[in-house]
């Protein structure tokens, strides 16, 4: 290895370590308590060192983001290859986005942080990135819309703008657990989740389902039960 590659290799791994550190911290601490000074002090560099490697601290942060991104979508991928109906594919899409806000809730909040911080700048090769790994979560939902339009089973709509929608709604859903206590103190929020997965699925469908269907928060669950795969 040549001196020019060993340097490289040198500055990807204190990139990397930097990463790990603001990692460690974020998760310990929170996104608002956690500053770069606490990171330069713990990964025993100076607060130079940090931005030499992060322009900001917005671009830091954007980094962590990227890898909560690639793990939300590799987590919708899989669950949308794990089953062949359309309306299962949208069920599963669905429940890995939950999943994944109760597995990961670190990176869920970072993601989060972005999503309400418009006016947050990094840089734009970072910037690219991220917004490429952000959209494949709705690429792959607006897949099984396209697909249920092209068997028949759905109406004529826009995939790509009904994805959004649904997305839209179950983000929204997510934040709503926090309200367990007061707004949703008698009532179950998964249930009421996946309602809305239903609801959803009904209003694409050429011909809606029957009421005691849509009243079913887990239809899935109940067909096997009913076939005695359960």
């Amino acid at each position: 290895m040549g001196a020019k590659e060993r340097r490289e290799r040198e500055r990807e791994q204190r990139k990397n370590d930097i990463l790990d550190t603001a990692r460690a911290l974020l998760f310990e601490k929170g996104l608002n308590a956690t500053t770069i000074n606490q990171i330069a002090k713990r990964a025993e560099l100076s607060v130079g060192t940090i931005y030499f490697y992060y322009d900001s601290k917005e671009d830091l942060y954007a980094a962590l983001q990227l890898e909560g991104l690639e793990i939300l979508t590799g987590m919708i991928r899989e669950a949308s290859d794990a089953v062949s109906s359309t309306e299962e594919k949208i069920r599963a899409i669905g429940a890995a986005y939950l999943r994944f806000s109760n597995e990961h809730s670190n990176y869920f909040e970072i993601i989060n942080y972005f999503l309400t911080s418009p006016e947050t700048i990094f840089s734009q090769d970072l910037k690219s990135r991220v917004d490429g790994q952000g959209t494949q979560s709705i690429s792959i939902l607006a897949e099984a819309v396209a697909e249920g339009i092209g068997t028949g089973l759905f109406r004529d709509v826009d995939p790509r703008r009904q994805a959004i929608i649904l997305w839209g709604t179950l983000h929204g859903m997510l934040h709503f657990k926090k309200l367990q206590k007061t707004i949703l103190a008698h009532a179950d929020h998964e249930s009421i989740y996946r309602e809305a997965v239903e609801r959803f699925i009904d209003g694409l469908r050429l011909h809606p389902a029957p009421v005691d269907r849509m009243n079913d928060p887990n239809p899935l669950a109940s067909r096997r039960k009913k076939n005695g795969k359960i």
